[in-house]
């Protein structure tokens, strides 16, 4: 069971980053379709990994760098850059094709051919941009904020995004070119237990971000529990409306979704996570 649990686990960051999973181990690791859709329920625990990896490389330029104002925001730029490397623009490509796509025709067959086009047209572009400058800029002023805030916000934010495009998989239909995607095996059905698996390393993160401040009041050190939950019911809330409005626009738009949308719903919802959080502070 265990295995079979590391095995997807490892499939799920071999499909969703650029880790290296090759050689003998992709080869333990194995592949079949109906594996990676059972592998779909560890895509928050592939932003463990990610916001992890993110959130340490940014505190430690926290730490390294002159402390003054720019200090979050040099640190929010090379944090972003580190965890689009890591990932390699999996994300951020889906969400230029989405809006290049809807933005380009509101005829809908005409908008999933745009979606498959490689090429990144001007409503793509813009997305992309205004999408990493708003990211950029809510991670600077949660650092000037505190240091270790913008650290967990990264960290939470990477896991609890991941969860929002599962229930798309769950709630809606896979439309477009079946044959040429490469979401088409995660987008045949989604299973309870896979959902079941993304809530586990949901609550897990948010237990141990709980576990931390009770032990250890390291998040923001002169406010008091109950705003600190109250920004993480803000964060929670905003990220939870944007994942509404995505369901809502590509269901009145495509009838159902693209591999694409997954990678849109996921940056936006990450967007909506780190606005909501610091809204409420």
């Amino acid at each position: 069971m265990l295995a079979r649990a590391v095995r997807h686990y490892l499939l799920a960051l071999q499909f969703f980053t650029r880790v290296p999973v090759t050689g003998r181990l992709a080869d333990w690791v194995g592949f079949s379709p109906a594996m990676l859709r059972a592998s779909a329920g560890h895509f928050p625990g592939v932003g463990w990994l990610v916001g992890g990896l993110v959130a340490a490389l940014t505190a430690l330029l926290l730490q390294l760098l002159p402390g003054n104002a720019f200090a979050p925001l040099v640190a929010a730029v090379w944090g972003t850059a580190f965890g689009v490397l890591i990932t390699g623009a999996f994300h951020e490509d889906g969400l230029a094709d989405v809006f290049d796509g809807l933005g380009g025709s509101p005829d809908r067959d005409r908008a999933l051919i745009i979606m498959k086009d490689s090429r990144v047209g001007a409503f793509g572009a813009i997305a992309m941009m205004l999408a990493l400058l708003a990211k950029v800029s809510v991670l600077a002023l949660l650092g000037s904020v505190n240091a270790t805030l913008m650290c967990t916000a990264l960290f939470l934010a990477h896991v609890v995004s991941r969860i929002w495009p599962l229930f798309l998989i769950r709630l809606m239909p896979h439309v477009g070119d079946a044959a040429g995607s490469k979401s088409k095996p995660l987008a045949d059905q989604i299973s309870l237990a896979s959902l079941w698996t993304a809530f586990f390393w949901c609550f897990m993160a948010l237990a141990l971000l709980g576990y931390a401040q009770a032990a250890t009041n390291f998040i923001v050190i002169n406010q008091p529990a109950v705003v600190l939950l109250q920004a993480l019911g803000s964060a929670l809330l905003a990220s939870g409306l944007v994942f509404l409005l995505m369901w809502r626009w590509f269901w009145r738009r495509l009838g159902g979704f693209t591999g694409d949308c997954l990678g849109t719903t996921q940056q936006l919802c990450e967007l909506a996570f780190y606005l909501g959080l610091a809204l409420c502070l």
